[in-house]
């Protein structure tokens, strides 16, 4: 049951991205390009996806369970470091010099030819690459 749920939930959120237009590089790249062809449209995107996730969360921090039993795990706390921030400044570089990030990625996957394939292979390589230097700057004693 939770394999059907997982795959309705990933298919809803694949068709959510290819209608709202966040699998065209053409329109997130626009949607950044805060200086120039400006394009205003994913910000009905972006409020559309936060209004939902607000009363999610509130009804998220009643509950101790999912609706399909598994507990849910605790809140995260909150944790501004140098490694978020570097983090959080690649993603944003590489938004917007690809125009995709992980999920449009996949969900473009069905039709992005060669160029989508190249990205998915560059991010695993990306993301590989990371948790190998992260582990050896732990096995340095660096925090990773």
């Amino acid at each position: 049951m939770r394999l059907v749920f997982a795959c309705l939930a990933g298919g809803l959120f694949g068709a959510g991205l290819m209608l709202s237009g966040m699998t065209d590089t053409r329109k997130v790249q626009g949607w950044l390009d805060i200086f120039g062809a400006w394009d205003p449209t994913l910000a009905f995107v972006l409020g559309g996806a936060i209004l939902p996730m607000l009363v999610a969360w509130r009804v998220a921090a009643r509950r101790t369970n999912a609706i399909l039993g598994t507990p849910l795990p605790p809140k995260p706390t909150p944790l501004l470091d140098s490694r978020l921030l570097a983090g959080s400044a690649l993603f944003g570089f590489g938004w917007a010099l690809a125009g995709l990030c992980p999920g449009p990625a996949l969900a473009s996957l069905s039709y992005g030819g060669v160029q989508g394939l190249v990205f998915l292979g560059a991010m695993i390589v990306g993301m590989l690459g990371w948790r190998g230097l992260s582990a050896a700057l732990v096995r340095r004693g660096a925090p990773a």
